[in-house]
């Protein structure tokens, strides 16, 4: 069982929680919803933490590096995923209202008697300080570290780094596919899943169509800029988009992505500085399912999807993912107090967010690692060098 990856695992607890939903009595729907809610608090507990443990070591990593070379790089990924973001939030705008019925998953409001059934006991896991307070003093660690160049504290954050993806991957995504089950099963017995297996279906769509169409962006930019056919490096650049869908770790794809990138003509030492550090803050892929998948959630419970709050979000998501693409669904994860504090998204819905996102994550992570492969290609040619042959 444990060799069966993640996403088989989840369209399981996906079938399963339908099955238990429609045909199961009422009071095992109830001890879901009461796993449910331990594992939303123990998560929202651990979010403060797992945002430290991401964001400020790896502000710190880009310290070792920086120069020239690493603003540069570190720039051109940031604008790439704030506009992948962007492009997204303007595609959902226009393609979402046109298959989705805004308020239709808000069952509590629409018929009371079908709301969600509610845990038989909570157990209090509160915080130990607020997201924002998290991701200050994120900041500031990480910047300390670049600028003092300390070991100590580095060493520190490193371990504590350590802690938070073991936290992750030993505990939080292990039981993901249980609390999946449990919210499949609570929202089939509210009569909700109907809705959300309907719609999601044609945003997955919407959102590889996204994929594909930033990759083509991102490779005639590359391709202009180097002078080389755009379609033909994005090409050789497939072997890095399987192997990632496999892996769902852009860190795990870092070989390959290194030998394509190279085969594309780009200089040694320009690949090896460039798709290592891509692999930790290029987050293209990755935004684009995110703020897809949180505007059609937003849209089918009424609430406001302005550009005015998109957009920070957007923002604030390049900063926030840092790091969080080494573990699988870790950008999902360091998402979730954005999704809560700047969007407004309560325990349910983060729940939810994650199912979406994750049986999304191989195809945002495949994208995130092929388009390093075009930053590449910019970078190559700003520092001078022209494509080997």
């Amino acid at each position: 069982m444990r060799k069966i990856g993640l996403l088989p695992k989840l369209v399981i607890a996906i079938i399963l929680g339908i099955i238990i939903g429609n045909f199961g009595p009422q009071w095992l729907v109830q001890i879901l919803a009461t796993f449910n809610g331990l594992f939303g608090n123990f998560l929202t507990f651990s979010i403060p933490l797992i945002i430290i443990g991401f964001v400020a070591p790896g502000i710190g990593d880009l310290g070792e590096d920086a120069g020239k070379l690493l603003a540069i790089t570190a720039g051109i990924a940031y604008v790439s995923t704030v506009f992948a973001g962007t492009l997204a939030y303007l595609t959902s705008s226009i393609v979402l209202p046109m298959f989705l019925t805004p308020g239709s998953l808000d069952m509590a409001a629409n018929n009371p008697e079908e709301s969600l059934l509610e845990p038989y006991f909570a157990v209090e896991m509160p915080p130990i300080f607020g997201v924002m307070t998290a991701l200050l003093i994120a900041f500031t660690i990480g910047l300390g570290i670049a600028t003092i160049k300390g070991d100590t504290i580095k060493k520190f954050m490193d371990e504590f780094q350590s802690i938070i993806e073991k936290l992750i991957s030993r505990i939080i995504i292990p039981l993901l596919p249980y609390h999946i089950l449990g919210i499949f099963a609570n929202m089939t017995y509210a009569g909700q899943v109907a809705t959300i297996l309907s719609v999601f279906a044609k945003v997955f769509i919407m959102i590889l169509i996204l994929h594909i169409t930033v990759l083509i962006i991102q490779f005639i930019i590359g391709g202009t800029v180097t002078g080389a056919n755009p379609f033909k490096l994005l090409k050789n650049m497939t072997p890095a988009y399987f192997t990632a869908i496999g892996t769902q770790s852009s860190a795990a794809t870092i070989p390959v992505t290194l030998a394509q990138t190279k085969k594309n003509g780009v200089q040694d030492e320009i690949a090896d500085f460039v798709i290592p550090l891509c692999a930790t803050v290029h987050l293209s892929g990755s935004t684009i399912t995110l703020v897809s998948c949180s505007m059609a959630i937003m849209m089918l419970n009424n609430m406001t999807t302005s550009f005015s709050i998109i957009f920070p979000f957007i923002l604030m998501l390049g900063v926030t993912m840092v790091a969080a693409p080494g573990v699988p669904g870790g950008a999902v994860i360091a998402a979730l107090g954005l999704l809560e504090t700047m969007l407004g998204f309560p325990q349910s819905l983060l729940s939810l967010m994650i199912a979406l996102y994750v049986a999304q994550d191989s195809f945002g992570t495949a994208t995130n690692v092929t388009g390093d492969g075009a930053i590449a290609l910019i970078v190559n040619r700003i520092s001078g060098y022209r494509l080997n042959k």
